[in-house]
């Protein structure tokens, strides 16, 4: 028998089973934490690391660990920009004027991308990671996040214009997003 931090008693078939679900899933994690945190690798880092964390000690009465896991990640990282005392403002270049199409243009896309989620708030990045790459319905966000529908769709909506405002070059691709 081994003991987590907070003295919760696994047997070693669970921690077995733990170490598989952090070895099988942590990449898409981290993704998942990359972007909430708007590219900040240490930060995501953490949230994944806190989430894990938080997870390890109940391992045992979770149903779903991975939506237990990002259920934690999202709402640790709504409270570290509530705090707002997590870490200082990130200060970036512009981002890359738009490159001719070629092959590197998704990439590109990429790079173009998570610089200008990396220039939204934190509530705003949560908003579209949450809505559009989790696939989230706006009731699903709201409640994950703490806010109303309407909070959801509105910053959604001035989500996309800032995006559309700092990376033109991804006009295109935001025009499906509505």
């Amino acid at each position: 028998m081994t003991s987590t931090p907070s003295e919760v008693i696994v047997d070693a078939a669970d921690e077995q089973r733990f170490r598989e679900f952090v070895a099988a899933r942590s990449p898409a994690l981290m993704r998942l934490g990359f972007l909430l945190t708007g590219g900040d690798q240490h930060a995501a880092e953490d949230l994944v690391q806190h989430a894990l964390a938080k997870l390890a000690t109940r391992w045992r009465r979770v149903a779903a660990p991975e939506a237990y896991a990002r259920q934690t990640m999202y709402r640790q990282q709504v409270s570290w920009w509530r705090t707002s005392t997590r870490r200082g403002e990130v200060v970036l270049a512009d981002p890359p004027e738009a490159a001719a199409r070629d092959l590197n243009h998704q990439s590109e896309l990429r790079l173009v991308l998570r610089a200008a989620l990396a220039r939204l708030t934190a509530r705003q990045r949560a908003v579209l990671v949450l809505r559009y790459f989790e696939d989230l319905p706006e009731q699903d966000v709201a409640r994950a996040l703490g806010c109303s529908v309407g909070t959801v769709r509105s910053t959604a909506h001035r989500s996309l214009a800032r995006l559309r405002e700092i990376a033109p070059e991804l006009a295109q691709e935001l025009a499906a997003v509505r």
